[in-house]
């Protein structure tokens, strides 16, 4: 349960101010149909999230021992420092107006969440606990918690807290885990 709660809160933090809320803002502006952008984002984020979960999962089975747990632990490290990075929204996340609601949000959120931070943190969140479906569906929990008032809200949503704010406590949450799982490795850690 603890897999779930963490991928849930990380990625619900982490996303606030990412490139696919913005993208979530824009399809909501566009369209204003909130219901078939809802559903496209969640049916965008199961399937990416779970690739993404299944690739960390994997490559943990491979890679064992105190160097894996200093990589991962680098990694979440690097990520804090991502975090404080503000995104943009990308000219290649515009929409045909042409395609359907759910499939234009379902294809756009597909593709612009790839090498996101979100998705990334999701392998990683699968390698640390070793768990496919529960952090799956945590950061997928996550990505919804983030991600519907910013359709719901539009733009109105992110006036209420300033971006830089939201953006380093994502960074300091990042930079917590990044700093949790490598003292964890350090020999001895399971004495303490």
């Amino acid at each position: 349960m603890e897999s779930f709660w963490v991928s849930t809160g990380v990625v619900a933090i982490a996303e606030i101010g990412d490139k696919t809320q913005l993208l979530a803002i824009v399809l909501a502006a566009k369209f204003r149909r909130p219901v078939p952008i809802v559903l496209g984002i969640l049916a965008a984020t199961l399937l990416n999230h779970a690739a993404a979960a299944s690739l960390g999962y994997l490559v943990a089975q491979w890679l064992t021992g105190p160097a894996f747990q200093v990589l991962v632990g680098i990694a979440f490290l690097a990520m804090a420092g991502w975090a404080l990075i503000p995104d943009k929204p990308d000219d290649e996340t515009r929409i045909r107006s042409g395609a359907g609601v759910f499939v234009a949000t379902l294809i756009a959120f597909f593709l612009v969440e790839i090498g996101d931070k979100t998705q990334i943190a999701t392998s990683l969140l699968a390698a640390k606990f070793d768990s496919i479906i529960p952090v799956t569906v945590g950061t997928t929990a996550g990505m919804m918690l983030a991600n519907v008032p910013a359709v719901y809200l539009a733009e109105a949503c992110t006036r209420v807290v300033p971006l830089q704010y939201v953006r380093a406590a994502a960074a300091l949450i990042f930079a917590a885990i990044g700093a949790w799982i490598l003292l964890a490795g350090m020999p001895g850690a399971e004495a303490r």
